[in-house]
């Protein structure tokens, strides 16, 4: 296949996931999240991996850590959509919630976990609130 006349051959990776890893470094500076919470909720890549991303080096980011930013831009968003108060919207995953679905323990403890599953389940959560 001759890949220069094919319009997606230009859209490197790093040119479609360097925007959505920008924006999760933001994030996680608004939320005051730690390197090590950090790498967790991206998958747990190794540490160099994670600094060439931080610096803006992306090469490629493997199909999990993709599905990981989804839930967590989701999260974000829904945390907005929900609190006009920027301020409380960000503190919102450090509050202890008595949801079920969080035990009185704060939602960053369950986004902690290293399962995607939980990550979708609070994603769920939020859109299921927001409407």
């Amino acid at each position: 296949m001759d890949t220069s006349r094919n319009p997606t051959s230009e859209l490197a990776p790093s040119r479609l996931i360097q925007p959505g890893l920008r924006a999760f470094f933001q994030i996680c500076d608004k939320w005051g999240l730690d390197t090590d919470q950090r790498i967790i909720l991206l998958g747990s890549p190794e540490r160099a991996l994670y600094d060439r991303w931080l610096e803006g080096i992306v090469d490629t980011v493997p199909p999990h850590t993709i599905e990981r930013l989804s839930y967590i831009l989701g999260i974000y968003k829904a945390l907005h959509t929900l609190f006009p108060d920027n301020a409380f919207a960000d503190r919102w995953i450090h509050q202890p919630n008595k949801a079920r679905l969080f035990g009185g323990k704060p939602a960053l403890d369950r986004l902690l976990t290293g399962r995607v599953d939980d990550l979708a389940i609070v994603r769920k959560y939020l859109d299921a609130a927001c409407g």
